[in-house]
């Protein structure tokens, strides 16, 4: 099923995929110093805040379902939970 994007949705998107590309390209192994300074950083997390705002907005007025969340590909689908009782055996 593929929605119809606004011009905003598609403009939202792409500054997401492009920061994603960015925080990619600047990673560095633990314990070296990393190219981008602190406020870089922390003001492209606010981007990204500010983006998934934005997008939870706009799905929201155009009554898009926005309760969909990432799962694992060996995740059950069900969203019902299953309660298992143990009960403690006393050993003979």
């Amino acid at each position: 099923m593929t929605e119809e994007l606004t011009t905003e949705e598609r403009v939202l998107r792409a500054v997401k995929q492009v920061l994603t590309a960015v925080v990619k390209d600047t990673a560095t192994p633990p314990g070296l110093k990393h190219p981008l300074t602190d406020k870089t950083i922390e003001d492209i997390r606010q981007c990204f805040g500010l983006i998934s705002a934005r997008e939870q907005e706009l799905a929201i007025a155009h009554g898009r379902d926005t309760s969909a969340r990432p799962r694992f590909i060996d995740e059950p689908v069900r969203q019902d939970n299953v309660v298992v009782a143990f009960e403690k055996q006393d050993k003979k």
